[in-house]
C-alpha cells in the first residue's frame, strides 16, 4: 500500500485580488497580499531540452544573461510560442524548434517528461521538460541573430567534474543542470 501524499494548506493571501504591478513583453511583477512575484506575459510558457547524442555526450549551451551578469551554462531551452506567428505551437514543436536553433541539431522525436516550477516562492513560470529523440546534426547552431550561444558536448561521464570547472571560471549554472547530474542513469537511461 501506498502512504498517502500529504498536503499543506492553502496560503491565507491566496483568494486576495492579483494585482499587476508592471508588465513588460516577455515579463509581469505581480502582487497578490504580502507576496510579489513575476510570471510570463500573456501565458507564455518555456521548453527545456535534454539532448544526449550518439556519442553518449549531454548537449548544453552558454550565453551571457543580463539578469545574472554573467555566463550560465544551461540544457537548451526556449519559449513556447512567443511570437505571434508561432501561437497555439506545441512544447513538443517549440523544443524541435529550439534545439535545432540553439544547438544545430535535430530531433526525430521530443518525449515530453512533464510541467516543472524552477523557482515556485518567486516565479509562476513553469516549463515543460523534454528529452530529445533520435539527434541528427544539421548546423553549428547558436541561437538566433540576438543571441550568442555557445554549444558545449560533454560526456555524460564527465558532466559533474565539467560543471565544479565551469563553476570555479565563476559562471553561473542553471539548476536544470543539477537535476541533470542527480539523474545521470535512473532518470535518463541509455542514450540512443
Amino acid at each position: 500500500m501506498t502512504d498517502p501524499i500529504e498536503t499543506p494548506g492553502r496560503d491565507p493571501d491566496a483568494d486576495l485580488p492579483e494585482e499587476t504591478m508592471w508588465q513588460g513583453r516577455f515579463v509581469t511583477a505581480k502582487r497578490r497580499g504580502r507576496w510579489e512575484y513575476a510570471s510570463r506575459s500573456r501565458g507564455i510558457r518555456a521548453a527545456a531540452i535534454i539532448a544526449i547524442d550518439d556519442q553518449d555526450r549531454v548537449i548544453l549551451v552558454s550565453q551571457y544573461r543580463v539578469p545574472l551578469g554573467r555566463i550560465c551554462l544551461e540544457i537548451p531551452a526556449g519559449l513556447i510560442g512567443d511570437d505571434e506567428d508561432k501561437s497555439g505551437e506545441s512544447d513538443e514543436a517549440a523544443a524541435i524548434r529550439e534545439l535545432e536553433e540553439e544547438t544545430g541539431y535535430r530531433a526525430a522525436r521530443m518525449e515530453n517528461l512533464g510541467n516543472f516550477y524552477s523557482s515556485p516562492g518567486m516565479v509562476s513560470e513553469s516549463f515543460s521538460l523534454l528529452r530529445a529523440h533520435g539527434l541528427t546534426r544539421v548546423g553549428e547552431g547558436g541561437g538566433t541573430d540576438s543571441e550568442d550561444i555557445v554549444v558545449h558536448h560533454v560526456p555524460r561521464t564527465q558532466l559533474p567534474e565539467f560543471v565544479a570547472r565551469w563553476r570555479a571560471m565563476g559562471h553561473g549554472v542553471d539548476v536544470r543542470i543539477a537535476m541533470l547530474m542527480a539523474s545521470l542513469d535512473s532518470f535518463l537511461g541509455e542514450s540512443e
